[in-house]
């Protein structure tokens, strides 16, 4: 049990960092007041590794491990967290290609995912079909050498933006067991999109539902043969609910160092409000929980790493403990900076807004109490 990272993962967070605090943070408040997707930035990111973190050096990915990225994502969203938030999502759709996708699929989409030329969308969700993600009803029928799909996708992070959407679709009868997961691409007829999404949070990113109106895909996008979609949909959640926890930790540490700095400073009845033994025990238990946050999530990404027994189960624990100790902490320091953080000119509000969704995403929190409890009393 060794919780010193290596010296190749130290330079790893480092740049992560030292790029977040350069080309994201001070953008991020632009980024989230006009919507802005930042194209060149995430190509920039992308040059750097982080457009495919976990796929193979092969096909121009990094060829690095749960943990890697965890620390990555961790210190872009201290730069900005629904800009690292997107790369997550990104990546999750492209390790779905690359862990399931035959070598010709590997080799015709990644390339120009992993540099993030081209951007990917996961499209799970539908209007009808949030939670219980097994009763989505968009269907794919056979029709000689391509797909006919026919549905709708809800919430889906770069909809309208995105080149790659990589779709679990119904090809066979009800249940898990009926879902197929099919490649399609941007300019498919029959492919469009909503209106884009007005959020809480998240603004650096679009919004949009993801609709198919007899949208004819080739057969040769189907990823990992018939009846496997939900299987990869549910292994791809597994990597995204750490990346996603990663989020809220970076967030969160960001807002706590902040809150520390603006406590030395502020002088209420004569005295900085760090000298308020009340104020500096709040922010003991905020450095404390999110310490055990941590520690979880990164022995989480090194099971789902191994394929190790009981690592599903694992990462949605840490993703709730995670996320919901990113809000807390958080909404902590947004309270130590009093009516400021209340306002636009420090950053608290937006890693607020940012952090809420993670609470929702990649699966609720309380599925996730669901996972874990049916892992307690087996059923």
């Amino acid at each position: 049990m060794d919780f010193e990272l290596s010296e190749e993962q130290r330079l790893i967070r480092q740049m992560a960092a030292d790029f977040a605090a350069a080309e994201m943070e001070p953008f991020a408040r632009e980024w989230d007041e006009k919507s802005v997707f930042p194209v060149d930035m995430l190509r920039n990111a992308a040059a750097l590794g982080f457009g495919g973190i976990y796929v193979g050096e092969d096909v121009g990915g990094s060829a690095l491990s749960r943990l890697d990225a965890a620390l990555i994502l961790e210190e872009l969203a201290r730069g900005c967290t629904s800009t690292a938030a997107y790369i997550s999502i990104h990546n999750m759709a492209a390790w779905m290609i690359d862990a399931y996708g035959d070598d010709a699929q590997r080799s015709r989409f990644l390339p120009a995912l992993c540099s993030m030329e081209k951007f990917a969308s996961y499209c799970l969700t539908e209007p009808g079909a949030g939670s219980d993600a097994a009763s989505l009803r968009t269907r794919a029928v056979r029709d000689g050498d391509h797909y006919v799909l026919n549905g709708s996708k809800a919430f889906i992070s770069g909809g309208g933006v995105s080149d790659v959407y990589v779709v679990m679709a119904r090809t066979g009868g009800e249940g898990p067991k009926g879902i197929s997961c099919i490649v399609v691409e941007k300019g498919t007829p029959g492919l469009s999109f909503g209106a884009q999404e007005v959020k809480l949070g998240w603004k650096s990113q679009p919004t949009a539902a993801v609709i198919f109106e007899d949208c004819r895909v080739p057969a040769e996008n189907l990823v990992g043969g018939e009846g496997n979609g939900f299987r990869i949909a549910m292994a791809g959640l597994d990597g995204g609910r750490l990346n996603i926890g990663a989020c809220s930790l970076g967030a969160a540490a960001a807002s706590l160092d902040r809150a520390v700095a603006y406590m030395k400073e502020r002088r209420q009845f004569g005295e900085a409000l760090a000298a308020f033994q009340a104020l500096r025990f709040r922010m003991a238990d905020c450095a404390t929980e999110l310490a055990a946050a941590r520690l979880l999530l990164h022995k989480a990404a090194t099971m789902v790493d191994a394929k190790a027994p009981g690592a599903t189960v694992t990462a949605a624990m840490a993703k709730r403990l995670a996320t919901d100790t990113g809000f807390t902490v958080v909404n902590e320091a947004l309270q130590m900076h009093g009516g400021y953080g209340y306002l636009r000119d420090y950053p608290l509000e937006r890693y607020l807004r940012d952090v809420r969704v993670h609470q929702i995403l990649e699966g609720t929190n309380e599925i996730m109490r669901l996972i874990i409890a049916r892992d307690l009393f087996g059923a």
